[in-house]
């Protein structure tokens, strides 16, 4: 599939191509959900998704998964030799350095804003710094360059039938959704780097501080005030993505299908988290392989309709369709991708 979606999207120098194929491995390998919603869009289209994600696993990979024992300096001087790797291949619509190259070539071609990449790294060195945040506001504010950029840099990947700054506050509004699931799910795991995401106003309405929180995860002993700071997290998650799903409507009819997917895929994690008995302490919640199938077949139906209603035929009813009324076929499909 690589070569084709490379050919389609009109890649044809080696070195970029390699770039592309290089992205899209990291994009398989660690963004599961990202990479099973990707599939959905127009085969043109996906090495950019696989470029903007290459990117931002390679900076998240240096703040969080550099091997054990290394410390702040190295990876604040990792940090930089990334942003100068970005400013250069910026400047010159390539780089020596595979992720950069991808990066570069796809911002020239969809006319990416620029600040949004260095708004990320931003946001990046400020995970090296801070660890916690004493209100909602505080995380929003880190969020926009962690997660609301996300959406704006895939915005015009995507393409609108609105004016494009009119859609851009709900997928703003959607990358924050996204990380906010994640950040759910990973309170153990973000715990174990010194790190608490959840807002301290938050927690300590309910009796909560780093110091429950830690004795929790160290002890696998849940506590009734944990629950209920989460459920609170969950809801308030909830809420963001209420606020982002209007702006579906606003893309071009051939992207939404993989955000509509995105989103349902991103917000089960919610629904794991609570059916999980809200344990995200002490172990880490996920969206059922099933789930994930049912959910990409849907999409495939959906995506099926678009290209039949593109050819001035009788649309396809786009709503979701139970799981034993889906295609075999598509089920299978959608599980060899999940």
């Amino acid at each position: 599939m690589t070569d084709r979606e490379l050919d389609a999207a009109g890649i044809t120098d080696p070195a970029l191509r390699a770039a592309y194929r290089h992205c899209r491995t990291l994009n398989a390998r660690h963004g599961r959900t990202y990479f099973l919603a990707t599939r959905l869009l127009p085969v043109e289209r996906r090495p950019a998704v696989h470029a903007l994600y290459g990117f931002a696993r390679w900076a998240d990979d240096i703040v969080d998964s550099l091997a054990p024992g290394t410390g702040a300096d190295a990876r604040v001087r990792a940090l930089t030799r990334l942003q100068e790797e970005l400013e250069e291949g910026l400047r010159r619509g390539g780089s020596e350095e595979p992720v950069a190259h991808a990066l570069a070539d796809t911002a020239r071609r969809y006319a990416i804003d620029h600040v949004h990449f260095r708004d990320f790294m931003t946001a990046m060195r400020s995970d090296l710094t801070v660890t916690a945040y004493p209100t909602y506001a505080d995380l929003r504010a880190y969020m926009h360059g962690s997660a609301a950029v996300i959406g704006l840099q895939m915005l015009p990947v995507l393409g609108t039938v609105a004016p494009r700054e009119e859609a851009e506050p709900y997928a703003a509004a959607l990358g924050v959704a996204f990380q906010l699931s994640n950040f759910l799910r990973d309170v153990g795991e973000d715990l174990d780097r010194g790190r608490v995401y959840l807002p301290a106003d938050l927690l300590a309405g309910h009796g909560v501080d780093r110091e429950l929180l830690v004795r929790s995860r160290a002890t696998g002993r849940p506590d009734r005030r944990i629950t209920a700071a989460l459920r609170e997290f969950a809801e308030l998650t909830r809420g963001v993505y209420r606020a982002a799903m209007p702006g579906v409507d606003l893309l071009e009819a051939v992207s939404r299908p993989c955000i509509r997917t995105a989103a349902v895929l991103y917000g089960g994690i919610l629904d794991a988290v609570a059916r999980d008995g809200w344990a995200v302490l002490h172990r880490r919640s996920v969206v059922s392989r099933r789930r994930r199938a049912v959910v990409a077949a849907d999409g495939l139906v959906r995506v099926a309709a678009v290209r039949l209603r593109t050819r001035a035929q009788p649309p396809m009813p786009t709503r979701a369709l139970p799981a034993a009324m889906l295609p075999a076929a598509a089920v299978r499909s959608a599980e060899e991708v999940a």
